[in-house]
């Protein structure tokens, strides 16, 4: 088929990766240093990478490219909530960890008992700047969420994290399974 998708000029390209950043279907990677279309399937066509580009070495281009299709879900490491895209692909349909930094040190087995098979954002209300619960917000109402696990330590400042989310879930509108889990400074659940 005949489709809109990006053509990336290596010639102009200085190899910066925020393409790669901006593209949320995967079909941009740093090979050798320079920015590569990976797959045209994955390529939407939007071009949100065009305006991130320092260069100018993204531009659009008619030609033939399988139809769009989004990449299989797969496995998403904890990201920071600061940093996390709010459309990313991992959220949809996702069973949502929300944890404080602390816990995955503090309970052994954190992976298996709580990360394996959900999407994790990390964080840590003392620590980072600022509220969650705005962003928290948006990704909860913009993206088909399951369930959320809150995952903090029993220590004041992770009340924090609690907050937020509770926050966000008011304030996305949305009726989501959710639960807190407690985890204490001996790394015991006491939830």
């Amino acid at each position: 088929m005949i489709r809109q998708i990006i053509k990336i000029d290596e010639e102009k390209c200085d190899g910066c990766g925020l393409c790669v950043s901006a593209c949320h279907e995967g079909a941009i990677g740093l090979v050798n240093g320079k920015a590569k279309l990976l797959s045209d399937e994955y390529c939407d066509g939007f071009g949100n990478c065009l305006p991130v580009c320092p260069t100018e070495a993204i531009s659009f281009e008619e030609r033939e490219a399988p139809e769009f299709s989004l990449p299989p879900k797969q496995h998403q490491w904890p990201l920071q909530i600061k940093l996390v895209p709010v459309s990313a692909p991992f959220f949809e349909n996702a069973k949502l960890l929300i944890a404080a930094d602390c816990t995955a040190f503090t309970h052994p087995g954190f992976y298996k008992d709580f990360i394996e098979g959900k999407t994790t954002l990390i964080g840590c209300p003392k620590l980072d700047e600022g509220d969650y619960s705005e962003k928290l917000t948006i990704i909860i109402r913009e993206n088909n969420i399951k369930s959320i696990t809150v995952a903090r330590m029993e220590v004041p400042c992770c009340g924090g994290i609690e907050h937020a989310v509770k926050t966000a879930l008011q304030n996305s509108g949305k009726f989501i399974p959710w639960q807190i889990v407690t985890i204490s400074i001996e790394g015991k659940v006491l939830d």
